[in-house]
């Protein structure tokens, strides 16, 4: 298939893309067949296979697509901040608002490539280390600017991942609480484990 061909264009890898998280999301991944995606996406296998070799190939691509949408505009929000807790705040409200947004986006990463062999595994944990990274690096400037107390950034980073991930994973599966309504709750949670009292944590409208 040349790149001249009719169905080969970035609008229809986009369609491919769309069709596969709706079908991974509601099959799981050894349920889904190549056949499956094409009739979602009203394509070709031609198409497909111009972009994706194999459906391995389009599972690990929308696992990267997720870790780069989160990661930009986890980034973005926190650049929008000028103090270390501000940014955390920012992230965590983008977080969730993300999660809730690309739903089966997140359940294709974060929850289907548990247990899919080594090659999944990684690039699941690859999610989680990229996020643990981006809180670090704000524990961080907190710290030095005397906005928390002096702690491991590192395992408290992981440890904030893991109680987001817990929160997020809970709702994929069961649609409740919605995300918006754990905001409140998780927030303060996160805060009291740096050693950040409430009367402390910025204003925010949510």
């Amino acid at each position: 298939m040349s790149k001249n061909a009719p169905d080969s264009t970035p609008e229809t890898r986009t369609r491919i893309l769309e069709a596969a998280v709706k079908v991974f999301a509601t099959k799981g991944y050894h349920d889904t067949k190549v056949d499956d995606i094409v009739g979602e996406a009203q394509t070709s296998k031609g198409a497909f296979y111009f972009y994706f070799p194999s459906k391995q190939d389009i599972f690990i691509a929308l696992s990267d697509t997720f870790a780069d949408l989160l990661e930009s505009k986890l980034t973005e929000a926190m650049q929008s901040e000028s103090h270390g807790l501000q940014q955390m705040d920012a992230a965590l409200r983008t977080s969730l608002g993300l999660f809730s947004q690309y739903r089966g986006l997140a359940k294709v990463a974060l929850i289907q490539a548990v247990g899919l062999g080594a090659v999944f595994e990684e690039r699941r944990r690859a999610i989680n280390d990229r996020l643990t990274r981006l809180v670090q690096t704000r524990l961080e400037t907190a710290v030095a600017e005397g906005s928390i107390p002096t702690l491991k950034t590192d395992i408290a980073a992981r440890a904030w991942v893991g109680a987001l991930n817990e929160v997020v994973t809970n709702w994929i599966y069961t649609g409740t609480p919605p995300l918006e309504e754990s905001l409140p709750a998780l927030r303060l949670f996160l805060a009291r484990s740096i050693g950040v009292p409430e009367e402390k944590l910025p204003t925010t409208e949510n």
